[in-house]
């Protein structure tokens, strides 16, 4: 079995970084902007709960989008535990900025904020924290069964 080097180690978590840093912030700049829409345009007509409902098929296609834009563009490809790492990464980012904006701009605490979300559309929200996290992994995988050929 060939050692890796530390150089071609380093250089590989540098690319699963940016990867995941790009899958993190384009998906992060299109849940702001659908952000936008939803406060301005969709509260006021459907209420908040509605709203957030109304909102996550359209993050579930960006994250789907980005996800699978992301793995295709790394060469050489990334290996299961690399997609999986990327996801785990990119949901760190979501995460940490989310909090940011919500201590910043919101002026609330965390523990607030918590109590502040909706069963209902809080718990479709966290779903949506753990497909962001898993899909550059599931299409990593689907797109490594496809190239073997097990899937058609």
């Amino acid at each position: 079995m060939k050692a890796v080097s530390n150089t071609s180690r380093v250089r590989g978590s540098m690319q699963l970084f940016k990867v995941a840093l790009v899958y993190f912030a384009i998906v992060f700049g299109t849940g702001f902007v659908l952000g936008l829409f939803r406060v301005l345009w969709l509260i006021p007509r459907f209420g908040e709960r509605n709203a957030e409902l109304i909102e996550q098929p359209l993050m579930l296609m960006a994250v789907i989008l980005v996800a699978r834009w992301s793995v295709r563009r790394t060469r050489p490809a990334l290996t299961p535990i690399e997609s999986f790492s990327m996801g785990l990464i990119a949901l760190t980012f979501l995460v940490v900025a989310e909090l940011l904006a919500v201590l910043e701009l919101r002026r609330v605490s965390i523990s607030e904020y918590v109590r502040s979300r909706d069963p209902i559309s809080g718990i479709v929200y966290l779903l949506m924290l753990a497909v962001f996290a898993l899909m550059p992994w599931l299409l990593s995988r689907r797109e490594s069964l496809r190239m073997t050929g097990r899937l058609t």
